[in-house]
């Protein structure tokens, strides 16, 4: 593999949060910014990065009151000569929450960066500044690609557990120093309250970091904006998120589970007052469009959207799919048209458009769900279905049209290196699709591969739906559900492209970062 780390990138981290060592207590983190404070502006929330290209990328900061954002970057962690950037004001209506876009990089070079919060009415007055890293993307293929995968982040009720170290996978997939890291989606559990301890079935109790935002669903935007502070009251995301850009996309419980566009609250679910789902997911978007650095939503845009396609020189194309916000109702999903199916008909045109398009190796399609995995919706009382499959193992019907419109697509243009990624389901799996064992035959054979969650509870493996013919080569789940993390099965996936072969190789490891199953694929080929 002739992919190589650029040296001192872990270096650059040391001391890069000094800045919020003081802010470790979940009631400072977690409380609204408090304006008579004395002192200069503080980022203890961390930094991110986001969306970066051979040419660009995303920076992201909270300040704990208002401040002006701005960002040096540099060729050296030492900052010599750097290039400065004015950012936003970070003020109320954004949480307090900005994101600076740096423009006209260098290719394939490593980027050292750091935040500055000034006082708005003195500018000389700047806090204590917050660093990090990320490499642009390359324009030759000579350097290879690794990124990571994963998604479902403190579900069920397993939130930050000081005893357990927090969210300690973060600390394994930074290990493998990545390129980047695709979060699938399930970012939050806006519909999980996060109570102080949990009993586990040994008898001893799993303790958790609590918030005031996080002691009942969220509703209000102020509740929704609290769930995605809660995350970063762990030191091991935060790390992360100052050493690995990411590439974000989202789900359900962003919002509720399983929720869909029109969807009216059951007046039975007493937790919520609000039973309009599109006010709730108006809500939860603009909290999730000020908490995560991403190119094509910013805070307030009602034109932006979640799904987009990331370039990564020519190895790698990554198309971000939105399953969530253009889908129809979930239903038994046995119609034998379904225009609008889960991606909507425009989303579908782009991304058969975009696919056609491309002329990397690989194309990777970032989907927040699976395809062939049976996954029921528990909150309707009649057999509702909430992804793509419905357990009929015959001719396409409802959502299953659209893919199998896809699938068609992509065979008889011709489109090679095609892979799936996804999380959603809490175990990890590797399911090959194959028309010879289909009930629909027109397509060519690819991989899907499955990891998560990163920090929530564990569930058995979903049936599959021999539709489109998937067998699963590989799988670990548990046989009980809602397993914590103190009980295992908690994953994240790892893709290894080779710069000098172009042989991709997928990775499915666990919490530790020991590797459960791997495939290797071959590049310029329709299916294997």
């Amino acid at each position: 593999m002739s992919h190589r780390p650029f040296p001192g990138r872990r270096s650059v981290l040391r001391g890069s949060l000094a800045a919020s060592a003081a802010l470790t207590l979940p009631t400072a983190l977690g409380a609204a910014p408090a304006f008579a404070l004395s002192g200069r502006p503080k980022a203890g929330w961390g930094v991110q990065a986001g969306d970066v290209t051979a040419h660009s990328g995303l920076v992201w900061v909270r300040s704990d009151r208002p401040a002006r954002m701005i960002v040096e970057t540099a060729a050296t962690e030492s900052f010599r000569n750097p290039r400065r950037w004015e950012g936003p004001l970070l003020g109320a209506d954004t949480d307090f929450t900005g994101t600076t876009s740096l423009r006209g990089l260098p290719a394939g070079e490593q980027i050292h960066y750091r935040v500055l919060l000034a006082d708005p009415d003195d500018p000389r007055r700047t806090g204590e500044p917050v660093t990090g890293t990320f490499r642009t993307t390359p324009l030759g293929r000579r350097r290879g690609v690794r990124f990571l995968w994963s998604g479902d982040l403190a579900g069920q009720g397993w939130g930050i557990n000081p005893d357990f170290g927090g969210y300690t996978i973060y600390n394994a997939m930074a290990k493998l120093d990545p390129d980047f890291f695709i979060c699938s989606g399930d970012n939050i559990y806006a519909d999980g309250p996060i109570s102080a301890t949990q009993a586990l079935p040994d008898g001893s109790t799993w303790r958790n970091i609590t918030t005031e935002e996080k002691s009942k669903v969220a509703e209000t935007l102020a509740e929704y904006r609290g769930n995605f502070r809660y995350n970063l009251l762990d030191e091991n995301l935060k790390r992360f998120n100052a050493q690995v850009p990411s590439i974000i996309q989202w789900d359900d419980h962003e919002v509720r589970n399983n929720w869909y566009p029109g969807e009216v609250i059951a007046s039975s679910d007493t937790r919520y007052t609000e039973k309009s789902i599109d006010v709730l997911a108006a809500r939860a978007r603009r909290a999730f469009s000020e908490y995560f650095p991403i190119s094509t939503l910013a805070p307030g845009d009602k034109n932006g959207r979640v799904y987009r396609v990331m370039r990564h020189g020519p190895l790698l194309d990554v198309f971000v799919l939105d399953m969530r916000t253009y889908r129809n109702a979930n239903s038994p999903d046995n119609q034998t048209v379904d225009p609008q199916g889960i991606l909507g008909a425009e989303q579908l045109e782009w991304l058969k458009r975009e696919l056609a398009r491309s002329r990397a190796v690989w194309k990777v399609i970032a989907a927040d769900m699976p395809l062939g995995l049976v996954v029921p919706d528990p909150m309707e009382s009649k057999p509702n279905f909430e992804a793509v499959a419905q357990g009929d193992p015959g001719a396409p019907l409802g959502r299953e049209l659209q893919i199998a419109e896809l699938l068609r697509f992509i065979k008889h243009r011709k489109i090679t290196g095609t892979v799936w990624l996804t999380a959603d389901v809490h175990h990890t799996s590797a399911q090959h699709y194959q028309p010879s064992r289909a009930a629909f035959t027109d397509f060519e054979p690819f991989w899907e591969f499955v990891s998560g969650p990163l920090n929530a509870g564990a569930f058995p493996a979903n049936a599959l739906d021999n539709t489109f013919g998937p067998e699963r080569v590989f799988v670990k789940a548990p046989t009980t559900p809602n397993v914590s993390p103190a009980g295992g099965y908690q994953f994240f996936g790892e893709v290894d492209i080779d710069g000098d072969s172009g042989e991709l190789t997928v990775r499915l490891r666990e919490q530790d970062g020991t590797v459960l199953f791997t495939q290797v694929l071959q590049p310029g080929r329709v299916g294997q």
